[in-house]
């Protein structure tokens, strides 16, 4: 990996070198989506199975041979491993016991004319979930995605996913579906999955919104339909950072370096440091630690591409750099980083001391793994149940409160030019000062 020093470049040096160049996804990729989601706003079921046939490469005789029944669900509960089944359990009851304590509650409080504000919080109707699939099973994002809807009150979860040829989804995508609380499943993937979702067909109904990471098919398509529902980000590749002070563990930082590179070729990988004799000993673990890993072409590529040594003057000037990146996720492998933590003001998420790698946050810790990536953690936040669910304000005036706001609220009404908004105020004129 590249060494960067950030005493020379400065923070924006630093950022420069490492940020990647707006994406630009080729113009043949969008016309692509445009038309996929097109054709399935306007015929339906007719263009989700010749979309199928052609991308799946699954074709059931009718649009009902997408769904997968609640039977098969609990099929593939029994047959996956009891390790898996454990581990699914496992990982669901923390999930859901850190969303519950996150839920967004309804509220009042009363002003001194007994005028009554606050704000009623309902949870969505139905919401989609889109698991990625195809070569390979993300039963973790089943449950990181089902289980804050199911928390936050969604009575209709959907999930679409992608098939094998043969119409198969994996068992342990079936049955985290089954563990989360799904009650409707969908084998269909991509692009046109998205617009089903959206738009509805005779088949499937709409949702009012959809969650969840894709390829960039999937990426384009929620921000196509964007607006007739709601969704909650578009993510890029994965990335991490770790801030690292000369007492961590050189193997460790390099299991952490390579647990991000072998998601994608893409994936980012970096190590700021105020140690510089760390660099090499991270540098040699990497080397001994890629030779054993299956995906190691993968994770060699994305520390070659996007992976970075940064050394720094100092700690705080650390998180300085990592305040720039933004990053979906921060570890702090320092021996005290409580300390730190403070001055963290954008990470996706932080992960806390040399016993907290962040992969227990992909799988098991509870909070969320659907994170804002590429610097966007600068103004998102982690997928929640925040995302479930919407807010109505309520207002209930008193007769002296109403009379105390009048005189503001036609000096206001005046200014705009809104005459009727005065009247319709000072129409309860008499009854609020009686």
């Amino acid at each position: 990996m590249r060494t960067l020093d950030a005493r020379a470049l400065g923070v924006e040096g630093v950022a420069r070198a490492v940020t990647r160049p707006p994406s630009q996804v080729p113009a043949e990729v969008v016309r692509v989506v445009a038309d996929i989601v097109a054709a399935v706003r306007a015929r339906g079921d007719a263009a989700l199975l010749e979309l199928s046939a052609r991308l799946d490469r699954f074709a059931p005789p009718s649009a009902a041979g997408l769904a997968i029944a609640p039977a098969e669900l609990a099929a593939a509960e029994r047959e996956i491993e009891p390790a898996v089944r454990a581990a699914l359990a496992y990982a669901a009851e923390r999930i859901e016991r850190y969303h519950a304590a996150a839920l967004p509650k309804s509220w009042r409080l009363k002003d001194e004319h007994g005028s009554v504000l606050g704000q009623e919080v309902r949870a969505l109707d139905r919401v989609g979930i889109y698991v990625p699939g195809g070569r390979a099973a993300y039963p973790s994002t089943v449950l990181m995605t089902a289980i804050p809807a199911r928390v936050a009150g969604v009575r209709e979860i959907v999930l679409v996913t992608p098939p094998g040829p043969d119409g198969r989804v994996p068992a342990a995508v079936l049955a985290a579906a089954r563990v989360a609380g799904v009650t409707e499943a969908w084998r269909l993937g991509g692009a046109q999955a998205v617009a089903a979702l959206a738009y509805g067909t005779a088949t499937i109904r709409r949702v009012d919104k959809i969650v969840g990471p894709g390829n960039v098919y999937v990426a384009l398509a929620k921000t196509r339909v964007f607006g007739d529902v709601g969704i909650d980000m578009v993510a890029g590749p994965s990335e991490v950072v770790v801030v690292a002070d000369r007492d961590a563990d050189p193997a460790w930082v390099a299991a952490d370096l390579l647990a991000q590179a072998e998601h994608d070729p893409m994936a980012r990988a970096l190590l700021i440091t105020d140690a510089a004799d760390l660099l090499p000993r991270v540098e040699e673990a990497l080397t001994a630690q890629l030779e054993a890993l299956p995906r190691r072409a993968i994770a060699a590529q994305a520390l070659a591409d996007n992976g970075a040594f940064v050394l720094v003057t100092d700690l705080e000037a650390a998180i300085d750099v990592a305040n720039r990146l933004a990053p979906e996720h921060l570890e702090l492998l320092v021996k005290v980083p409580a300390a730190l933590l403070p001055r963290v003001r954008h990470a996706g998420a932080v992960f806390l001391g040399a016993h907290t790698p962040e992969v227990v946050g992909d799988y098991v810790a509870g909070p969320n793994h659907v994170l804002p990536t590429a610097g966007t953690a600068r103004f998102a936040s982690p997928l929640g149940t925040e995302d479930f669910v919407k807010r109505s304000s309520v207002i209930e005036y008193s007769p002296s409160g109403l009379a105390a706001a009048l005189p503001h609220l036609a000096a206001l009404a005046r200014v705009e030019g809104l005459e009727g908004h005065r009247r319709a105020a000072e129409a309860r004129a008499g009854e609020a000062h009686g």
